[in-house]
């Protein structure tokens, strides 16, 4: 019979390319790996990874197992936060992963209300990016992920129309991108700029789904930004255009917990806006914790 532990560090080998990595990942011992993965191999009667070298690589066997393991350990996850909340044992448990700028603003509105509302329930924090965050729903790392796209401009987020088709979506709130200019810029005094205007300029980008939709914005209007700098950490893009290196576009939700020091927001046309949204799959969202989370995270965003 093959164990839901089993699969657990199947597709931890599967994602990390090792057992001593897989381990690390787990908190775990490599020989602990390695011991599951041999009981998990003499359960389905196959080998399912096979060592060339110091490389590692799922047999075919191993491969169809690793994209049955995350619907199984969702839908087991589910079943086990639903019976356990109709039993009275436990109000639920709710892993959260969110991108940073959530994390800072709404997500603690969102965990303050969850822990007055159901002091029961144990909710833990992650931070990933999107595609990571989805890929991590969808392989049972999280019940939900707070996410965000930009669907209002064609080829920017070539998966966007179709990534979230196989999951719940629940909407949060819309997002306005802003611009960031050094103080003394040509543009702070005025308040507002076009794309096209701010096109010489030295551009400082964010995370990589951010840079893609920049560029493409660029585009629309009609040249493409020279990119000096570029870090997932919005306070470092922020010091970056404080201290006159470039310009940025960024969420309002990035400046929402962060003092601009040496910079100055500007309105930028054309309004460029992103989509935010809590992600779970069908399966949770029937679990009791996951809805209430999900509630207070809609909640948060109407704030």
């Amino acid at each position: 019979m093959i164990e839901a532990r089993h699969l657990r560090v199947l597709r931890a080998v599967a994602r990390t390319g090792s057992f001593s990595a897989a381990a690390r990942e787990l908190g775990c011992t490599q020989p602990a790996v390695s011991q599951q993965m041999k009981a998990l191999e003499q359960s389905a009667g196959t080998p399912l990874i096979v060592r060339t070298g110091r490389e590692m690589r799922l047999t075919e066997a191993g491969e169809a197992l690793v994209r049955h393991a995350a619907g199984i350990l969702a839908g087991l996850t589910a079943a086990e936060e639903e019976v356990a909340a109709i039993a009275g044992l436990r109000a639920g448990r709710v892993r959260l992963v969110s991108f940073p700028s959530g994390s800072s603003t709404l997500v603690p509105t969102a965990l303050a209300a969850m822990r007055s509302a159901h002091p029961g329930t144990a909710v833990s924090l992650d931070e990933a990016e999107p595609p990571r965050s989805i890929d991590m729903l969808r392989g049972g790392d999280c019940e939900i992920a707070l996410a965000f796209r930009y669907p209002e401009v064609p080829g920017a987020d070539p998966a966007a129309e179709s990534e979230w088709d196989d999951l719940v979506v629940r909407r949060v709130l819309t997002d306005r991108l802003v611009g960031l200019v050094p103080e003394h810029h040509r543009f702070a005094g005025v308040g507002r700029a076009g794309f096209a205007e701010l096109a010489g300029e030295p551009w400082i980008a964010g995370c990589p789904r951010c840079r893609r939709h920049l560029v493409s914005v660029c585009e629309n209007a009609g040249f493409t930004p020279r990119i000096d700098f570029a870090t997932d950490d919005y306070p470092a893009v922020i010091g970056l255009v404080g201290a006159g290196l470039g310009v940025a576009a960024l969420p309002e939700l990035a400046l929402a917990s962060v003092r601009p020091k040496g910079a100055r927001t500007i309105r930028l046309e054309p309004v460029v806006q992103r989509e935010i949204v809590a992600l779970t799959l069908p399966d949770l969202a029937q679990v009791p914790a996951v809805t209430a989370m999900l509630d207070q995270l809609a909640a948060a965003g109407r704030r």
